[in-house]
C-alpha cells in the first residue's frame, strides 16, 4: 500500500540508462518522484543530454526541473582543474564535482524545496547500522568527539557506505567526501544491481536509454582531449624532455602542466620508447622520462594527505591499518595510516606502488566498507609522527 504522503525524492537524471532506472525504481517503491537535470555547460552534447532527460521524465509521468548551474560549476570545478594543473598536480574534478556540486549546492536546494532525499545512479550501497559485521569497522575504532556524545548517536545508528555489487561499476571511490548529515538525505537505487541488469529493466520498461553508450570522458570536455582543453587555459613554455637513466634529451615537451607521473600516451617522442614520466620537474623546466615500466623511480611507498574526510564523521585511532586506493582504477592495498602535524595523515603502504600522484585521492576501504579519503599532497619519505 502507497503512503498518503509519500516522501518527496530529487533524482539527479543525466539523460543516460542509470539516473533513468534510479528515477522509475523509486517510482515504483512509493515515492514521489522529481526528476532534475543540471544544466553544467552549454554544449550541444549537454542539450542532447537534458533532452533525454526530460523525455524519460515524461515517459515515467514524473515532474521535470531543469536547473542551471554552469557558472557554479565554472567556478567550482573547472576553475579547481585549471588550477590544479598549473601547479603540477593531477586533480580529480568528478570527486570535487560531487562534493561541491550535486551533493552539495543541488542537495541544499533540494532541501529548502521540500524534498526528503536526493538520489543518483551512483553504484554504491548506502545503509544504515551495521548489517554486515565482516565488512564494518569495530565501534572501539574510532574516537567519540563531543558532538557525537551529546547528540547520544550509537555506533548502530550511523550511516554506511559499501562498495556496489558491481565491482566493475563500482562508483564509491569518488564518494568519500559525503558525511553523515549528507547520507541521511541520500538514496542509490543501484547498489545491489549489475549494469547488466540495469540495462535489461529499463528496456523492459521501454525507456529508450536503455542502451545508450557510456561515456569515459570528463563530462565537461564532450569528448576533447584533456591537454587540448587546458591548452587552452593555461600558458607554459616548452621544455626538454630528457631520460632519467642517460641524461639524454629525447625531444621537447609542450608545457609540464599538460603530463602526469607514469603516463606513456601522448609524451611526443618518436623513434624509441615507449616512456613513461618519471618526474615533472618545475624548477628546471624539464619533463624526465624513463623507458623502464616499472622503474623504481615511478614507485614509492609513503604519500601524505591533506582535507581528509571520515564517513563516520569522526577519525580512528592511530596508528590505524586498511586499504588504500590511490587513484580510481587502481587495486586497493594494505596500508598503515598514521597522523602528522597539521592535521596530515601519513600513508605507508605496505608494498610499492606506481605513479603516486599528487592532487588525486587516496580512499580508505574495510573489506567492503568505504571509510573516508584524502587528497595525496606530495610523497613524504621520513614523517614526523606525532603521538
Amino acid at each position: 500500500m502507497r503512503e498518503k504522503n509519500p516522501k518527496k525524492v530529487a533524482v539527479l537524471m543525466s539523460g543516460g540508462v542509470d539516473s533513468s532506472v534510479s528515477a522509475a525504481m523509486l517510482k515504483k517503491q512509493g515515492y514521489a518522484v522529481t526528476g532534475f537535470f543540471m544544466i553544467l555547460n552549454k554544449t550541444q552534447k549537454a542539450k542532447e543530454a537534458q533532452d533525454s532527460a526530460k523525455k524519460v521524465a515524461q515517459l515515467l509521468g514524473i515532474p521535470f526541473c531543469a536547473i542551471d548551474l554552469s557558472s557554479l560549476f565554472h567556478r567550482k570545478i573547472i576553475d579547481y582543474l585549471v588550477r590544479e594543473y598549473k601547479s603540477g598536480r593531477t586533480p580529480n574534478p568528478c570527486v570535487v564535482c560531487n562534493q561541491e556540486i550535486k551533493f552539495g549546492v543541488m542537495l541544499d536546494r533540494a532541501l529548502s524545496l521540500g524534498f526528503d532525499y536526493v538520489a543518483s545512479g551512483h553504484y554504491v550501497r548506502r545503509e544504515s547500522g551495521i548489517r554486515n559485521p565482516a565488512c564494518a569497522l569495530r565501534a572501539s575504532a574510532f574516537v567519540k568527539t563531543s558532538a557525537d556524545r551529546s547528540a547520544g548517536r550509537q555506533e548502530s545508528g550511523r550511516y554506511k557506505l559499501f562498495k556496489a555489487r558491481d565491482k566493475k561499476k563500482d562508483q564509491s571511490y569518488f564518494l568519500y567526501t559525503l558525511t553523515q548529515d549528507k547520507l541521511k538525505h541520500l538514496l542509490f537505487p543501484l547498489g545491489n544491481l549489475t549494469k547488466q541488469e540495469v540495462r535489461v529493466m529499463a528496456k523492459k520498461m521501454g525507456l529508450p536509454v536503455y542502451d545508450r553508450k557510456e561515456s569515459q570522458d570528463i563530462c565537461f570536455l564532450a569528448g576533447e582531449k584533456i591537454q587540448d582543453f587546458l591548452k587552452k587555459k593555461i600558458q607554459t613554455r616548452p621544455g626538454k624532455i630528457m631520460d632519467i637513466e642517460t641524461q639524454k634529451v629525447l625531444g621537447e615537451h609542450q608545457g609540464l602542466p599538460f603530463y602526469t607521473l607514469g603516463q606513456r600516451k601522448g609524451i611526443g617522442i618518436g623513434g624509441t620508447g615507449p616512456y613513461y614520466a618519471v618526474k615533472l620537474d618545475f624548477g628546471k623546466n624539464i619533463l624526465w622520462v624513463t623507458s623502464k615500466t616499472n622503474d623504481p623511480k615511478l614507485q614509492g611507498k609513503m604519500l601524505k594527505l591533506g582535507k581528509v574526510n571520515w564517513i563516520a564523521g569522526r577519525s580512528p585511532k592511530f596508528p590505524f591499518q586498511c586499504r588504500v586506493k590511490i587513484r580510481y582504477s587502481h587495486l586497493p592495498a594494505e596500508a598503515t595510516i598514521e597522523k602528522v602535524k597539521n592535521d596530515h595523515l601519513s600513508v605507508i603502504m605496505e608494498k610499492s606502488q606506481r605513479a603516486i600522484t599528487p592532487g588525486q585521492s587516496a580512499v580508505f576501504y574495510s573489506g567492503q566498507e568505504l571509510l573516508g579519503g584524502g587528497i595525496i599532497q606530495k610523497l613524504t619519505p621520513t614523517p614526523k609522527i606525532l603521538v
